[in-house]
């Protein structure tokens, strides 16, 4: 029988409701949780972990490195099939993309939480944590990279994001839909992972912001951050990848000083182009150095910027890391 190592991490999962607090806090063990997934030892043999009993608010990229390095030792051992992550939702994203961008493994990797706490009517936690352990013990999950499996639909971590505040089915991935389906503790792949991605670093070292961009903004956001000294700035832009004026002015302020600046779009779908050529649109912003980002949401565009960076103080290098394949020279 295959074996899968269980690495708990706090979040909704491990939380139910204090009586005088009246909400939810961290409470269950990973022994607690893994007594209410009845029959799982019929389909696999689990060895359990604790990481943390953080809410997800609580993680940081330093700390997701550190998750990273402790499910890659695990990777390692010849008698682990594969890896299951419990994690707060709020946060499960951006964790599951870092995992993604710096495992370089063929075993699965699946990253799961739940919506309800361990107090609500329909507490989805065990629910979902089977099925991702069911998905760690498949042959077909294997060398797809990290998955995010969640309401028995399976996502790739670089396309998955949160996008209801309460509902079972949060976790979607907008562009493509779910890479798979557990049915009846069936794995049902309906395609391969696009795009693999691999930045080998063992710790943080870039700091990196994100700003959005908004009508009539005046850049100022911008010039405080290039002035407290940050290595990097994601800015979600409007539309195709475009700015207002004076925010522009501030990114060419920040590029002159070295700072390193991704362009990823606000909005739900589509990935930026440089189709704009008045002041603040694409075109002047690659023009003037800015690194497009594809279709990342802000936040993943920010994990991969701060990897890039720790890696590496070679803008040609950190370009070719997010626009490699996915943007012809012009």
């Amino acid at each position: 029988m295959k074996k899968v190592a269980v690495i708990f991490n706090g979040g909704t999962i491990s939380m139910k409701v204090d009586s005088k607090l009246k909400a939810a806090v961290p409470t269950l063990s990973g022994e607690d949780i893994m007594a209410m997934v009845t029959g799982i030892e019929n389909h696999a043999e689990i060895e359990t972990f604790s990481f943390s009993s953080l809410p997800s608010p609580h993680m940081t990229p330093e700390l997701m490195m550190k998750l990273s390095k402790m499910v890659r030792e695990l990777l390692e051992r010849e008698d682990i099939e594969g890896v299951v992550v419990t994690h707060g939702t709020d946060t499960l994203e951006e964790t599951a993309y870092l995992l993604d961008l710096t495992i370089n493994s063929q075993k699965p990797v699946v990253v799961t939480g739940s919506m309800r706490n361990g107090s609500e009517l329909g507490y989805d936690g065990p629910a979902n944590l089977a099925a991702s352990i069911v998905v760690a013990t498949s042959q077909e999950a294997r060398g797809k990279g990290v998955l995010v499996c969640m309401n028995n639909e399976i996502n790739c971590a670089s396309e998955v994001t949160k996008e209801h505040s309460m509902h079972l089915n949060t976790f979607q991935s907008p562009e493509f839909g779910p890479i798979g389906i557990v049915d009846s503790n069936e794995i049902i792949f309906y395609r391969d992972k696009a795009l693999n991605q691999y930045i080998p670093v063992e710790c943080i070292e870039g700091r990196v912001e994100l700003v959005k961009a908004v009508a009539g903004d005046s850049g100022a956001l911008i010039d405080f951050c290039v002035n407290q000294g940050v290595d990097g700035i994601v800015i979600e832009g409007m539309g195709r990848g475009n700015i207002p004026p004076k925010m522009f002015e501030a990114v060419k302020r920040g590029i002159e000083k070295g700072v390193v600046f991704v362009l990823v779009t606000r909005c739900y779908k589509g990935r930026v182009m440089d189709s704009y050529g008045y002041e603040g649109g694409g075109k002047g912003l690659r023009q003037a150095g800015v690194i497009f980002g594809d279709r990342l949401p802000g936040q993943k565009a920010r994990i991969k910027l701060m990897l890039a960076l720790s890696k590496t103080n070679n803008k040609e290098e950190i370009t070719k890391t997010f626009e490699d394949r996915l943007y012809k020279k012009k």
